[in-house]
């Protein structure tokens, strides 16, 4: 049960790549990678602590009322959360902006408290509100990373923002660019790097079937040879 839902939260069913949900600050974010982690960060710790709320009171609410109850749960925790950052990174808090209290609108919380948490326990709907989170906190640093470089040729830029003062120093510069490649750094660079990690997976994918099938007949093969002996 949990392997199955680690692989369909980090790959197969993954809120990004595959549901394609969330986009917004998905996109508008992403611009390196701290922002990108700050915020799959905070989306993580809302999508747990949403789902094992659910998951507790899902014999308690009406179906009449589902919907507006997730709701105010999702908020109570983006809520702590937008409190927790303005205290503690505030600078990254102003960096993610509007982009905090939007979490509230996420169509993949609001979607697995409906589809999985409504429905099961405490300990496999928190595991799965982590596991989500998780893969789209990996979309998030991969696309911002990508932007990241390509746009001012460095990694971990402001990484004290989210880490504190320690980590003043893990900048790293890859290449100085006399001017900065805007077309990465603005909104349409990250609808092309979404489209490329989307078609990357899509190919990954393909192979992957391709390989299962190619190894079908011979599986059956030595079914039947086994069956024989």
């Amino acid at each position: 049960m949990y392997q199955q839902l680690t692989l369909e939260g980090l790959w197969k069913n993954n809120p990004a790549l595959v549901q394609l949900l969330g986009l917004c600050p998905l996109l508008a974010v992403t611009s390196s990678v701290i922002n990108g982690l700050g915020l799959g960060i905070a989306t993580t710790l809302v999508l747990v602590g949403s789902n094992a709320t659910v998951s507790l009171i899902r014999h308690y609410v009406t179906s009449a009322i589902r919907i507006p109850v997730f709701v105010m749960i999702i908020a109570a925790f983006v809520t702590v959360i937008q409190l927790l950052m303005n205290a503690y990174t505030y600078e990254l808090y102003l960096a993610l902006g509007i982009f905090i209290p939007l979490i509230v609108t996420n169509c993949a919380i609001i979607g697995r408290a409906e589809a999985f948490a409504s429905k099961n326990p405490l300990g496999t709907s928190a595991f799965d509100g982590l596991m989500m989170g998780v893969g789209f906190t990996l979309v998030l640093v991969i696309l911002g990373g990508l932007r990241e470089v390509l746009g001012n040729g460095t990694l971990l830029h402001g990484a004290d923002r989210l880490f504190g003062p320690i980590a003043s120093d893990w900048s790293v510069t890859l290449f100085s660019p006399e001017n900065p490649f805007l077309l990465a750094i603005l909104p349409p660079g990250a609808f092309l790097g979404l489209g490329f990690l989307i078609a990357v997976k899509n190919i990954i994918d393909k192979k992957l079937a391709d390989k299962a099938a190619a190894n079908a007949p011979k599986k059956v093969v030595r079914a039947r040879v086994t069956a024989e002996s």
